[in-house]
């Protein structure tokens, strides 16, 4: 009997945590499709006593909110795209390199990287960004995410090739491929699950970002949906619904991530740390 509390208090202790996490999005779910802010104060956690759908539409449009989502998933998109492409091909060269030295010398290097808070960067970085003119451009962002998620691209893409078995390689150079026929057909179909693993990582970072976006971003077409939910709350302080609206877009591409790619999440950071 007591072996069995014992064994069944980590299941209560998770499923608590569950409904903290879970209360305060129907929450704001449930708000999002009420009449009013008297109905929100009335009846806080209770179902709409109509379901009032127009909410959605008007944060859409009316808040642009369509625009900053849009804004937000092409930056996203695009700078994980390029933090693969450029961590992949520098995790080939480190970990195919004949010296092993300046290959663990290079890698020290990247982990340096890591060390370095992003707050301490935001001066150089702003510095930077405006000697380039590309300041209140989406470049202005790209750029500098790119840069930020390259160390930990590389750790989790490197450690990962370094488990692929060499043979096959060897294979490859004895069918006549070359180092970048090598990286492009054979190492990179092997590395998609630590690659879908980066990318989901690097989406979820660049999405959520908000210091980077708020400072370099000034045109209003251009900001990123973070940004924009601080417009709207500002803007829209007093429709508390129609504010709910707004939450439940920029939380929802995360928690459908989420939900349908955890595994793979968890399965590539895993793979990675264990076979490195």
């Amino acid at each position: 009997m007591a072996k069995s509390i014992k064994g069944s208090i980590p299941h209560v202790l998770l499923m608590l945590y569950l409904l903290a996490i879970l209360f305060p999005f129907l929450f704001v779910i449930f708000s999002s499709f009420k009449q009013d802010n008297n109905e929100i104060a009335l009846n806080p956690f209770g179902l709409p006593s109509t379901w009032v759908f127009n909410n959605y539409v008007e944060a859409w449009v009316n808040a642009k909110i369509g625009t900053y989502f849009w804004n937000s998933m092409y930056i996203s998109v695009l700078s994980s795209v390029g933090t693969i492409i450029l961590g992949a091909m520098f995790a080939f060269a480190i970990t195919r390199m004949r010296h092993r030295k300046w290959s663990m010398f290079l890698y020290s290097l990247i982990l340096a990287g890591m060390l370095i808070p992003n707050n301490a960067l935001m001066l150089p970085i702003y510095l930077l960004v405006r000697k380039l003119g590309i300041l209140d451009t989406h470049l202005a962002l790209i750029i500098p995410y790119v840069a930020n998620a390259i160390p930990f691209t590389i750790i989790i893409l490197a450690a990962f090739m370094r488990s692929l078995p060499g043979e096959i390689e060897e294979a490859a150079v004895m069918d006549g491929l070359r180092a970048p026929g090598i990286f492009a057909r054979i190492v990179i179909p092997l590395t998609v699950p630590a690659i879908v693993t980066v990318f989901i990582v690097n989406f979820l970072g660049n999405w959520n970002e908000f210091l980077l976006a708020n400072y370099f971003l000034s045109t209003d077409k251009l900001r990123t949906l973070p940004v924009g939910m601080v417009q709207f709350r500002d803007q829209y302080q007093m429709n508390y619904a129609q504010m709910s609206a707004g939450i439940v877009y920029s939380v929802v591409p995360v928690v459908v991530i989420y939900a349908i790619l955890q595994e793979k999440i968890i399965e590539g950071v895993t793979a990675g740390s264990v076979k490195g």
